[in-house]
């Protein structure tokens, strides 16, 4: 089962692209929102080293930023 998790912040407009591909292609996804949970957002930079979202996690490979290709490799594996 795949498993997917999306870090966004409730401003970023590629964060709701992102979210919306993901429907789009009927992947499930959690969504993590970093403004609201601050502590996760502190895991995601030291987990990644990146401050920046949307990040995915898709079973356990990152995806940095709005990229349908680096999704559909995660996915592939």
């Amino acid at each position: 089962m795949m498993k997917a998790t999306v870090y966004t912040t409730s401003t970023c407009p590629y964060c709701t692209m992102l979210t919306n591909y993901l429907d789009e292609q009927g992947i499930a996804y959690d969504e993590v929102n970093v403004q609201m949970d601050p502590a996760a957002g502190q895991r995601l930079v030291a987990t990644t080293g990146q401050m920046g979202v949307p990040q995915t996690e898709i079973n356990g490979r990152w995806v940095i930023g709005f990229d349908p290709e680096g999704i559909q490799a995660a996915i592939r594996g």
